[in-house]
């Protein structure tokens, strides 16, 4: 027991201001106030365990910021995510190769259709001077042989096809490696979910821990004046005021590093988010969301049905596949079909003298068979079978890759549900044991020793919190990069 005080009068004055105006103005009254320690408030509050509430996060970095001077933008994770898709560049480079993707096929698709092109030409050939050598009565030759007149006017439309096996090959290769583009972009954004998520959820832990170290650093303060207030009533020793102020001390600190933290997460987002990482922004607070754990039967039939690696791989192996077929096309003839409508005459006109018709079409048809290119063709398909083979051992590997990259996410988001359940629960009883062992300690039932290490298991409890929640959502956005969004 601790020996009672020598002045009863003055014991039963200092319990009543202590319920009027709180320790903190309590100590001040009865020692002087002393100054504080830089980055600290003496200022106390009537309520000594008061549960922490969510501060925004622009408001939580510094009490010196000038925040009402500048603008300040809210932001929830959908448009965090639509902001990073804007000036990530990873997710634009597979944008780009998409876009290319699409185009390669819409000129294989155009290599397969009728050509159509517009032909005008006009010539002039020294005559070679023998009456009624021409192409028409009365008229002279050219002095070229090649030439059929010495003027000749030519203005004709020309259609052309060319149909080939391989021509067919090429387009259906080019639609397999569009949908291959298009998984690597779903594969992509589902990436960039994940760093978003990452960074996003590193931001609103670093706010809850430093909303932990704010209160806890309060609560050392209030501690630390309990323990003057009692060693003036000759109830403890001054050791216990050594070791509250020490404790006080340290949760500067904790405070400093906190805020450190806070800058240091919210700059990593904001290189995602801004074009100047530095622009004031807060983040809409979704970190205490209750974990919701999807049924592990639903994740695997996401993930069969919608997973942009098991599509990439698939569609890899088809373009190899029509890339084999390709090369084996090269040994078919190639056929080749022209249309010509239009005039080629000596005079520009529909029509000559005695009514000759100049206005008219040619139809004309080619076969190209291949007769002997020197093996090259037969290399061509070896080479295209090799990579045909290298693309069937990859989709084996990626849906290997699938079955257990699945089985660890899902692991991974039960087991950071579970936990985050438990450290929740931790918390309220850390605040208990933090208020019943400060009881004792007044009551003279405990040392110093119990309360500090009760502020410690508070301090540590939330911040364990904030890390296993951050840890929760993380888990959630891998699981979604296989399956796809959760409901």
């Amino acid at each position: 027991m601790r020996k009672g005080c020598p002045h009863p009068n003055l014991r039963r004055w200092l319990a009543r201001a202590t319920a009027v105006l709180g320790p903190l103005s309590l100590v001040a009254i009865a020692f002087g106030q002393q100054p504080p320690l830089p980055g600290t408030s003496r200022a106390g509050t009537s309520q000594p365990y008061p549960s922490p509430s969510i501060t925004p996060i622009s408001r939580a970095v510094s009490a010196d910021d000038d925040a009402s001077a500048v603008s300040t933008a809210h932001i929830n994770f959908a448009q965090a995510e639509e902001r990073a898709r804007k000036i990530e560049p990873i997710w634009l480079a597979q944008q780009t190769a998409r876009g290319s993707a699409v185009y390669d096929r819409r000129l294989a698709l155009a290599g397969l259709l009728p050509q159509a092109t517009y032909h005008g030409e006009a010539l002039y050939t020294q005559p070679n001077g023998v009456p009624d050598s021409g192409p028409l009565p009365g008229t002279v030759g050219p002095v070229f042989i090649a030439n059929n007149s010495v003027r000749e006017y030519i203005s004709q439309a020309q259609v052309i096809d060319k149909l080939s096996l391989t021509g067919v090959a090429r387009y259906r290769q080019a639609s397999a490696l569009s949908k291959q583009a298009q998984a690597q972009s779903e594969i992509a954004a589902r990436g960039l979910h994940v760093v978003v998520t990452l960074d996003y959820y590193a931001v609103l832990a670093a706010q809850h821990k430093l909303i932990a170290a704010q209160s806890a650093e309060r609560e050392a303060q209030r501690f630390d004046d309990l323990t003057r207030k009692l060693e003036v009533g000759r109830e403890v020793a001054h050791a216990d005021v050594l070791k509250a102020q020490l404790q006080w001390e340290q949760r500067q600190r904790d405070l400093a590093d906190a805020k450190q933290a806070l800058l240091a997460a919210k700059e990593t987002l904001g290189v995602l988010l801004f074009p100047d990482p530095s622009t004031p922004y807060d983040l809409d607070d979704t970190l205490n969301a209750q974990p919701d754990l999807p049924p592990e039967a639903q994740a695997r039939a996401l993930a069969g049905a919608s997973n942009p690696e098991l599509h990439s791989a698939l569609a890899t192996l088809q373009a190899s596949r029509e890339d084999v077929r390709a090369a084996w096309g090269e040994y078919f003839p190639a056929l080749t079909l022209a249309y010509n409508y239009g005039i080629d005459a000596p005079y520009f006109a529909a029509s000559g003298p005695n009514g000759r018709q100049f206005l008219g079409y040619s139809v004309g048809a080619g076969l190209d068979i291949p007769l002997w290119n020197w093996f090259s063709t037969h290399d061509k398909i070896k080479q295209s079978q090799l990579r045909e083979h290298q693309a069937q051992v990859g989709l084996d590997y990626t849906q290997r890759q699938l079955i257990a990259a699945l089985d660890q996410s899902y692991s991974e988001l039960r087991t950071a549900a579970t936990v985050l359940t438990s450290l929740q629960a931790s918390v309220g009883q850390a605040q208990e044991s933090l208020h019943l062992t400060t009881l004792r300690y007044q009551a003279g039932e405990a040392n110093v020793l119990e309360v500090v290490d009760a502020q410690n298991t508070l301090l540590a409890a939330e911040s364990a919190v904030a890390d296993g929640a951050a840890r929760y959502h993380v888990a959630r956005a891998d699981l979604e990069q296989w399956t796809g969004p959760l409901p």
